[in-house]
C-alpha cells in the first residue's frame, strides 16, 4: 500500500544524504537514487536543487515532503487502527505545548490510561506551530494547547481559561506588593519564553496594549523550558512571566509568588483540538472531567 519510493524521500531527508539514507535503509546509493529520479519524473520536478554541498529542497519538493509525512503518518496509522481492533486497544497520539506540559494535563493523560484498560497515549511536548504542524500530517489525533490553534478546520473542545502571570520569588521585594503596574518592571531582570512562543507572544500583546514594548525590559535569558525558568525564579536569578495553570501548585507551596497586575488582560484558552474524524471524542469529555477534578 505504502510506496517504498516515498519512504527513500523522507528518509533522504532527514539523513542529509544518498549515502546515510542507503545505509539507514540497507539500500545501495544508486538504488535511492533511481527512486528519487523516478519521483521526479512521476511529478515532473526537481526534488533537490543541484548543489553538490548540501540537500536543499526545491518548492515543488517541500510540498511532495509534506505529503509524503502525511501519506507514511496516514499509513502507519491504519496499521496501528487494524492492530488495534484485533487486540482491542485503542493507541492515541497527544500533543502537548511546553506549559501545558507543566501542569496537572500529564498526570490527568496518565490517570486515564490507568482507568481506561487498552489504552495507550504517546504524549509529544513541542511548541504550537510545530504541534500544528503535526495535525496536519496526521501524527498526531489530539493537540492540547494554551493559546489560538493557526488553523480552521478542527474541532476545539474547551479545557480551562488560563491566564498569565507575573511570578517572582518569595524573597523578591515584589512578592510584597498587593499589585504591580507594568511600567515598574522595567528595570527588573526577565527570564522569558523565545520569541514565538505563545506565551511571549501574548504577554507582547499586552504590552501594546499597555503602551509598552518589549524591548523596553531587560530579558536576561530565553529558553523553552517552564520548569527550569520557574527554579531560576525561585531562586531569585530573575522574574518572569507564565501561565497560572503551570505555576498553581509552586505557588500553593510556596515555592513561586504569584503578582497581580494593576492591568489585567492576558486571559486565554486551553483547547484540546482534534480532527474532525477523530474516533473517539469521548474520551476528551473524559479527560475533562478529571482534569476539572484535579484543578
Amino acid at each position: 500500500m505504502f510506496d517504498a519510493k516515498i519512504e527513500t524521500l523522507l528518509e533522504v531527508v532527514s539523513a542529509g544524504s544518498y549515502t546515510r539514507a542507503a545505509q539507514r535503509l540497507s539500500l545501495t546509493q544508486p538504488a535511492v537514487s533511481h527512486h528519487m529520479r523516478q519521483l521526479e519524473q512521476e511529478f515532473g520536478i526537481h526534488i533537490f536543487y543541484k548543489d553538490k554541498k548540501e540537500l536543499r529542497l526545491t518548492p515543488e519538493g517541500e510540498i511532495l515532503v509534506k505529503y509524503a509525512r502525511r501519506a507514511l503518518a496516514v499509513y502507519r496509522n491504519a496499521r496501528q487502527a487494524i492492530e488495534d481492533s484485533r487486540i482491542c486497544m485503542s493507541h492515541i497520539g497527544v500533543g502537548i505545548t511546553h506549559t501545558v506540559g507543566e501542569s496537572c494535563v500529564p498526570q490527568v493523560l496518565a490517570e486515564y490510561c490507568n482507568q481506561t484498560p487498552g489504552v495507550h497515549i504517546n504524549i509529544v511536548t513541542d511548541t504550537i506551530k510545530n504541534l500544528y504542524d503535526m495535525m496536519r500530517s496526521y501524527e498526531l489525533d489530539v493537540a492540547i494547547v494554551d493559546g489560538q490553534f493557526p488553523a480552521s478546520g478542527y474541532t476545539e473542545v474547551l479545557l480551562d481559561t488560563d491566564y498569565l502571570c507575573l511570578v517572582v520569588s518569595p524573597i523578591h521585594p515584589l512578592a510584597r506588593r498587593a499589585s504591580v503596574a507594568i511600567g515598574a518592571l522595567q528595570g527588573e531582570r526577565f527570564i522569558m519564553r523565545p520569541k514565538g512562543a505563545g506565551t511571549r507572544s501574548m504577554f507582547e500583546s499586552y504590552l501594546s496594549e499597555c503602551g509598552a514594548d518589549i524591548r523596553d525590559f531587560n530579558i536576561i535569558i530565553e529558553m523553552d523550558s517552564v520548569a527550569t525558568i520557574k527554579e531560576l525564579v525561585a531562586q531569585d536569578l530573575g522574574i518572569s512571566v507564565i501561565a497560572h495553570s503551570a505555576c498553581r501548585e509552586d505557588e500553593q507551596a510556596g515555592r513561586l509568588a504569584v503578582v497581580p497586575l494593576e492591568k489585567p488582560g492576558m486571559v486565554r484558552r486551553i483547547n484540546m483540538v482534534h480532527h474532525q474524524d477523530f474516533s473517539h471524542p469521548e474520551i476528551l469529555e473524559e479527560l475533562r472531567r478529571l482534569y476539572i477534578g484535579r484543578r
